[in-house]
């Protein structure tokens, strides 16, 4: 009895392991790399959640008209070792950020860079994506 409650639970552990290992994306599943945006804006929220952070940021275009774009990161431990703290960017901070917009709705994307306007040469986060290396390699260059 015990070796059949062993094997049952073992099999629904595997079971629920391989539907969490599936539900995992990949950049060109959500997003298009065609679609690079460039653009300043004011940070509304910053979620440290698992397993993507997510930076929300007010753009306000030449009429006026405030977009809130949802950037997603990797995850929060990721950040982290990239120099990050929950003070390194707080709602009020005006940045400027490149990455690509979504597949399905443009103002969700993949951040690919961020810094404070004050200081745009020293990105506080570099992501991955079709450019990631060529964005290390220019910001090693700049230290």
């Amino acid at each position: 009895m015990a070796k059949t409650l062993g094997v049952v639970v073992g099999g629904l552990v595997l079971i629920c392991g391989a539907q969490v290992a599936t539900a995992h994306h990949s950049f060109a599943a959500e997003y298009d790399a065609t679609k690079k945006v460039k653009l300043e804006g004011v940070i509304k929220q910053v979620a440290w959640t698992n397993p993507h952070m997510r930076v929300y940021i007010d753009v306000t275009d030449a009429s006026g008209k405030v977009t809130t774009w949802n950037m997603e990161l990797t995850s929060p431990n990721s950040v982290q070792r990239q120099g990050w703290t929950r003070s390194s960017l707080v709602p009020g901070d005006r940045v400027v950020f490149e990455g690509y917009g979504g597949k399905t709705v443009d103002t969700r994307g993949a951040l690919a860079r961020i810094a404070k306007v004050e200081s745009p040469d020293k990105p506080l986060f570099i992501q991955g994506g079709p450019e990631a290396n060529a964005l290390v390699e220019q910001q090693q260059q700049q230290q």
